[in-house]
């Protein structure tokens, strides 16, 4: 809304042409949603303590997690809100993917509400059962599948790059569809099982969206994909203004869900953050980049399935000392932080690899 405002001053004042480009208006939602979460959070912290939205540990997880019981959770309410706000401000609401990630996020965020919603209000809850949130979350997963199936301006909807080889595309036909509601789902999911110690899932996020927006931008600008051999998706570019709004809330929630946290997220954040994800890159067609840049979160998710499996099957017996992995670290010595910052540091590392993918090909 402020960017149709402000763009149309350009015809009696020449600086305000700055607003028509994409990078300028990403680093200004960046900085909009950081400011809106950063100075939001200690009103939201305060309202959620007063209605005792509040964290209940669980008594099998890592005995130091006890001491965090009674912290506020559900921020991740913030976090979207400040999204959605500056994307709103920011964004090119005629361009229809703008929309999609706003419909994503919110719908995954409602899920991830009632989710924290029942486990704080309803005593011994554990929420919403993981077969009615899996069917609201491919529900949601698949409306946003057949809508791109059906978009008429994308050459690539069914298409399946594969980011270390030019031009090398395989057609998935009709099956991109449950493919691309595992891609949303998985993500989704991988974020909210990642989000167990403070600052790991917010971090990470960070990580991972400022590699996609970068792959984003590119794959939306005509003369860097044709200079870097990359696939021109139209009208993609402007979900870069996305992912800076995402950098920015979450950049200004990790000041507060930093060790040890203020607030936590809660699966209104998980969730919401890791559907949009998965939105983006389907979108994008970087799923196996995601493969890359995400592998953390991916690594995340493995774990758990892996253990419940092994589990089953060997009467009892455990690969990791606790799943989600981190926690497996914490209980072989490794403190909070440097649990954190360990695994920051591989986010970091892949995100980088991923985007030397662009110059191997």
């Amino acid at each position: 809304m402020l960017y149709y405002f402000l763009y149309s001053l350009h015809e009696t004042f020449s600086p305000f042409n700055v607003f028509r480009y994409i990078t300028f208006r990403t680093a200004l939602a960046a900085i909009t949603s950081a400011l809106i979460t950063f100075f939001l959070a200690p009103w939201i912290i305060g309202r959620l303590k007063r209605f005792s939205f509040t964290q209940h540990e669980r008594d099998d997880g890592p005995k130091n997690h006890l001491s965090k019981s009674g912290t506020p959770t559900m921020g991740g309410i913030l976090i979207v809100l400040s999204i959605v706000c500056s994307v709103l401000f920011w964004g090119d609401l005629n361009n229809v993917y703008i929309w999609l990630m706003i419909i994503s996020i919110l719908s995954y965020g409602a899920i991830g509400f009632a989710d924290d919603y029942l486990k704080i209000t309803k005593k011994n809850s554990k929420g919403l059962s993981a077969r009615l949130k899996l069917i609201f979350q491919t529900l949601i997963a698949t409306s946003i599948l057949i809508y791109l199936y059906v978009n008429p301006h994308d050459p690539y909807t069914t298409k399946l790059i594969v980011p270390f080889i030019k031009n090398f595309l395989i057609d998935l036909g009709i099956f991109y569809i449950p493919f691309g509601v595992f891609v949303i789902i998985g993500t989704s999911n991988a974020v909210n099982l990642t989000d167990g110690v403070d600052g790991l899932a917010i971090g990470l996020i960070a990580i991972v969206i400022f590699a996609v927006g970068a792959l984003m931008y590119i794959s939306g600008n005509k003369v860097l994909a044709d200079y870097l051999q990359v696939i021109k998706i139209p009208n993609v570019g402007e979900l870069t203004v996305f992912c800076g709004a995402v950098f920015g809330a979450s950049i200004g929630f990790l000041w507060y869900n930093c060790y040890p946290a203020e607030v936590f997220m809660g699966d209104v954040g998980s969730l919401s953050l890791g559907g949009s994800l998965g939105t983006l890159v389907v979108i994008t067609k970087q799923e196996i980049v995601l493969l890359v840049v995400g592998w953390i979160f991916v690594f995340e998710a493995l774990s758990v399935i892996l253990q419940v499996g092994y589990f089953k099957m060997s009467g009892g017996k455990r690969i990791f000392r606790m799943a989600p992995i981190h926690h497996h670290f914490e209980l072989k010595g490794w403190s909070e932080p440097k649990v954190v910052v360990r695994f920051w540091i591989i986010g970091i590392i892949l995100a980088l690899l991923s985007l030397a993918t662009l110059k191997i090909r």
